[in-house]
Order: C-alpha cells, then structure tokens, then sequence
C-alpha cells in the first residue's frame, strides 16, 4: 500500500511538472508553422502516389531526428517503407456484367494477379452497390474481408468509382483479390469476368519514431496521425485544385510530431513511446495495416488515433471526443487525469458515422489494442471535408493547440506505468 501511495505522489508531482513544460512546449505558433508546411500548396495534396508525398515524408522523418527519437526496432532511419501493388486492367479485358459489355474504363482490380477470370461460380463475395447505397460505407468495409470480393457498383456511384480508382487501384500484397465493376446493372446475377491487368509496385512509407520506456519497455503507447490525402481534383469554384487537407489530417499528424517534442524533452516515460505519421489511409488504410504487423499487438497498452482536430467540437472549445468510448476504460482514464482542467472528452456523438472503424486505430482495435481516435470533426456537417477548401485559413490553431496539450496531459498515467486501460473484446467488433 505504502509503495502504491508513493507512486502517485511521484505521478502527481510529475503530471504537475508535464503541465508545467507543456505551457512552454505546446505554442500556437509552431502548431501553425508545422500544420502551413504540411498544407501547403508545394504538397499538392499529400497524394499516397503522387510525386510529392515524399516531401512531406521527409519534413516528419527530418523533424523526428531533431527530437533525437530513435527509429523502430530493426530500422536505420524513421521511414518504415513497404510495397504496394498498382493493378491496371488492360483493354483486351473482356467484362460482360448481364447483358452489358463494361470497358476496361470502368474496371478497377486490387490484386497482384495478371489475370483473373471470374464467374458466379468462382467463389468471389458478390457485393452490390446499388443505386441511393452508401458508397463509401460499402468501401470500408470491404476492408476486414478476408477473401476475394466483387463489387458491382451502380453506375450513378460513378464520381466516387473514379475517386477510388485515383486514389486506391493500390493494395497490400496479396493472395486475394478486389474488383469493383461500374455497371448499369448491379443487381444482375450473371457476370462473365476475365480481366488482363498490368502490375508494377510502388514503394510507400510510414514515418515513425520512438522514445524507449525505463522500466517497461516492452510494453508501447502509440500517438499516431496520417499525413496522406487525396491530391488534386476537380477545381472548385475558385479554380482551386488542390486538396490540401490541413484538417484531414495535417491537424493530426502537427498534434504528433508536437507530442513527440514533448515528450523526449520531458522523459521518465516509464513505458515506450512510439509517435507513427501513417501513409495510405485515404485509399484504404494500407499504412496502418502494414504498421500493426510489425508489433505484438498484446504488447501494446494504448493507442491514441489522432484525425480531425482543427476546428471547434459540437460542445466548442477545450473538448474533443473519443470514438469507441464504451469499448474500453480508456476515456474515463484520460478524463480522469484532466480534473480541475476546462477540457473535456466525449464518447463519440456520431455513432451512425461508424468512426471507430474509419481511421487507423481500427486495425490495431481489431486485434485487442484499446485504440481510439480523438477527433472534434463535425462529421454531421463538415463544410471542408474532402475538398479544395480544407486550408489552414479554415482551422483554430490556438484551440487545436489546448487540444494537443489535453492529450499530453491526459495520456500521462498511462504512459507512467499506473494505468492499463482495458483491451477491446475483438468478438464485439463488426
């Protein structure tokens, strides 16, 4: 009992001096300077294949040198690079969707296979999208699938058919495969499929770093953000093409490279900290993926998901929310450790959303970790999501600034050892 009260007066006195550093380490300023840099223009839009996504690489991989954080065990820098393939159906492809000839146009093939031939009898999990569905709801969940799925998609999906096919004709390495069909004819239950594809890889990167814990580490809390986004697109009014994505998620990604400065000028983390800038979420969480594959996940204690944080909450300032609050203690541990503070954490107020499984805590979430993503999106009425609009004019630097620094403080207990939150029981995940 003795040894339990001494190790909460040391916490106490050490969650005192974090807030005390966290005043001079968490400004406005270079919130804003890091959040421009990432947003700006010479980004063009943090594209997961486009030619410039190494430069923001690079500026993360550079900053976390200049914290002196140490790369994941078995790398020599901070970038954690993986291949991806690139499948492009070629045009002597023969598709006949019912009684329609689809061109080779409208054929996106996720696989690592030259050639695929696929008929109702072929195995494949049939999925149809048809007309007034939610697309991008059927998109994500194609991603826990297991096996080979085809996904006939109504023709009046076709403006996000082509967002996909821009932004995720790419996947993992394989021995299954996806293929989305745009057709006429969705609901039809006759298809004749043989698809010839072009293959050629390309090499993607996480960038992520760590601090080593004192007496445990082993055991790892992971800060984590996605710097990718979706490029450029179709110009908006103001001729504006490019999507920069400072909400979504250069907001997220400045909270962890903040977090990471924090944290090794301040040390005594008992356990290890790991701060992952993830690339590919928009096309399919691909970074994330690859990520949780090099970690034992009953090794890892936490994971804060950060997405979104730029602009004011539903409650207004000095508050954010978890999603998948109910699923573990992990909120109520943060809030606690926020007393006599004005911030405050709420359990997600848009549960219809499904945010729990729409960002890169999900994978992690999905093997037990008590993962969440700390957000204050508006996703009920988000006016820059996903658009040439989401700049930094749109953003409250000084309120995404208190909401870095309510993380810091509120992770402390658990990155100090005297908190375990519970792990997430996988059986009640979708």
């Amino acid at each position: 009992m003795q040894k339990d009260i001494t190790r909460w007066i040391f916490f106490r006195f050490f969650l005192l001096s974090v807030v005390a550093q966290s005043i001079q380490t968490f400004n406005e300023k270079e919130v804003a300077t890091i959040l421009s840099i990432l947003s700006a223009d010479e980004m063009a839009g943090r594209q997961t294949f486009g030619s410039t996504i190494h430069l923001a690489a690079k500026f993360i991989a550079d900053e976390f040198v200049k914290y002196r954080l140490q790369p994941l065990p078995g790398l020599t820098s901070h970038l954690q690079t993986f291949v991806m393939i690139n499948s492009k159906p070629l045009e002597s492809s023969k598709v006949t969707i019912g009684t329609e000839a689809v061109s080779a146009q409208n054929i996106i093939s996720q696989t690592a296979a030259n050639k695929l031939n696929i008929t109702p009898a072929s195995g494949y999990e049939v999925i149809r999208l048809n007309e007034g569905d939610n697309a991008m709801a059927t998109f994500r969940s194609i991603r826990g699938k297991k096996g080979n799925v085809l996904v006939l998609m109504h023709s009046s999906h076709e403006p996000f058919f082509m967002r996909v096919k821009q932004n995720a004709a790419a996947r993992m390495k394989s021995e299954t495969s996806i293929v989305f069909a745009l057709t006429t004819q969705s609901t039809t239950e006759t298809f004749d499929i043989a698809i010839e594809n072009e293959i050629t890889e390309l090499k993607v990167s996480n960038v992520a770093g760590m601090i080593p814990g004192k007496s445990k580490p082993d055991e790892y809390v992971i800060f984590s953000g996605h710097y990718d986004h979706i490029g450029i697109g179709k110009p908006n009014e103001k001729g504006d093409s490019i999507y920069n994505g400072a909400n979504d998620d250069a907001s997220g990604t400045t909270a962890v490279m903040m977090l990471a400065k924090h944290f090794a000028s301040v040390g005594g983390n008992e356990r290890s900290i790991i701060f992952a800038a993830f690339t590919a979420e928009e096309v399919g969480g691909f970074g994330s993926q690859y990520f949780s594959k090099q970690f034992d996940p009953a090794k890892v204690v936490a994971m804060f998901n950060i997405e979104m944080i730029g602009t004011d909450s539903k409650w207004g300032t000095n508050s954010a929310y978890i999603t998948g609050f109910d699923k573990t203690n992990m909120g109520e541990i943060l809030q606690k450790n926020l007393v006599g503070s004005p911030f405050q954490f709420h359990p997600d107020p848009y549960p219809e959303q499904q945010l729990f499984y729409r960002s890169d805590n999900a994978t992690l979430a999905r093997l037990g970790v008590p993962a969440h993503t700390i957000s204050t999106s508006k996703m009920d009425n988000e006016p820059h999501y996903h658009k040439a609009s989401d700049e930094i004019g749109t953003l409250d630097t000084k309120n995404m600034t208190e909401i870095i620094r309510a993380i810091a403080i509120s992770s402390k207990s658990i990155i100090g050892g005297l908190d375990t939150p519970n792990r997430v029981d996988p059986g009640q995940l979708r």
